[in-house]
């Protein structure tokens, strides 16, 4: 683990438990601190392989006051362990400010690679690979995602974004509006869980597919650019 504070960014799994590394575990077994976004959600983690460490509150409330301690501990010699509650710290999760915090105080940083939901989605999806756009979550609002989506209109590979479940069938209203029925889409749910659900087709299709069901769990969509046919 070394001598010097260091800062350890550590995917954590996205639903399958087995899909935790055996280095993402000793990481967290042998640091000093776990900066984590929900200390209920990450106490279960830890339960599950046996770990003690401490656990230290970071989530967007409180980021920017933690991360200037944080950085200061990680100064004084400490190891900490960022986590998230599910996938990789800062994307699209709490993590940036002490990330960039650290870099600014030329502190050890440390990457411990694991699961992320919208490079599994885009794994699977059929969907061109080769080229790809991440978006995080869309904008509040109809119109301001809309504008988002015109953007990149253009744009010769997958957009990825995430998406709530309460907002899908206004999500599809969105996709249909600006890109059509005809564009090629992918759509994931609860990605390594049980119920995984993966629908992939045109924007009709998929969602005429969750039409008839009531979505549950996180959402990951993958849109094809233009012209592309499975």
């Amino acid at each position: 683990m070394g001598e010097d504070g260091c800062l350890y960014v550590v995917a954590t799994p996205i639903g399958n438990m087995h899909d935790f590394s055996p280095r993402g575990r000793e990481v967290l077994s042998n640091c000093d601190l776990v900066a984590c976004e929900d200390t209920r959600v990450t106490a279960r983690l830890l339960s599950r392989f046996e770990i003690s460490t401490s656990m230290i509150s970071y989530r967007e409330e409180n980021e920017r006051k933690q991360s200037e301690f944080l950085s200061k501990e990680i100064c004084n010699g400490k190891k900490v362990a960022l986590v998230s509650d599910a996938g990789y710290p800062g994307i699209s999760d709490p993590g940036f400010r002490l990330i960039r915090e650290c870099r600014r105080k030329n502190l050890k940083i440390v990457a411990v690679p694991g699961p992320n939901a919208a490079i599994t989605a885009l794994s699977v999806s059929g969907l061109p690979t080769h080229n790809f756009l991440f978006l995080g979550f869309p904008p509040k609002g109809k119109l301001a995602f809309q504008n988002l989506l015109r953007k990149w209109i253009e744009f010769e590979g997958s957009l990825i974004f995430y998406q709530s479940k309460y907002k899908v069938e206004s999500t599809f209203e969105s996709l249909e509006r600006v890109f059509g029925e005809a564009r090629y889409v992918s759509v994931s749910r609860e990605l390594t869980k049980m119920h995984e659900n993966i629908e992939v087709g045109t924007i009709l299709q998929v969602r005429e597919r969750f039409s008839s069901s009531r979505p549950k769990g996180e959402f990951t969509f993958v849109v094809a650019p233009s012209g592309f046919a499975l």
